[in-house]
């Protein structure tokens, strides 16, 4: 894992483009614009909170599999997610299947679980998106209830930081 940087925008586009992909997140393709403001917002995250998302890589070529960490998006929901960060990955529909997601969820959350000063993680997900809520089991999230996020029922998760 390695931190964005501005040459992961062609490889971002084609994975948010992909209609596997977005299914379960937005439900369309995003745009060369959205996909861009994605990027920026990475990077951003890391210089003004602290925290963020990383690229997940292929260890041995470099290629572009995903990308996964924790934000805080101020998403307009009800209720209001609070300052926790929020989980979240997406790996390219090619790696799917692999373990990957768990294996860089599970890291990312030993990396927070340091760097965290929240005494909890959330993540949202689909609540049909069977392959997502599984990792986020395995990564120690519980559904803590159901609401509706862009116009559809959407499952907030918590997961508490483990006691020291």
């Amino acid at each position: 894992m390695r931190a964005h940087r501005l040459e992961d925008f062609a490889a971002m586009l084609a994975m948010w483009q992909d209609e596997v992909i977005v299914r379960h997140i937005t439900g369309r393709p995003s745009t060369s614009n959205e996909t861009w403001s994605r990027l920026l917002r990475y990077i951003g995250h890391w210089h003004a909170l602290g925290f963020g998302y990383w690229v997940i890589e292929d260890r041995e070529t470099g290629l572009y599999l995903g990308e996964a960490g924790f934000a805080d998006f101020h998403r307009d929901m009800d209720p209001p997610l609070g300052s926790a960060p929020e989980a979240g990955w997406a790996i390219v529909s090619a790696s799917h299947g692999r373990g990957l997601a768990t294996e860089v969820m599970q890291a990312a959350h030993v990396w927070m679980d340091a760097h965290n000063p929240h005494d909890h993680t959330l993540c949202i997900l689909a609540p049909e998106h069977a392959a997502s809520i599984r990792v986020a089991e395995k990564c120690g999230y519980a559904r803590a209830y159901d609401t509706t996020f862009a116009g559809g029922l959407t499952s907030v998760m918590k997961r508490a930081r483990p006691s020291a």
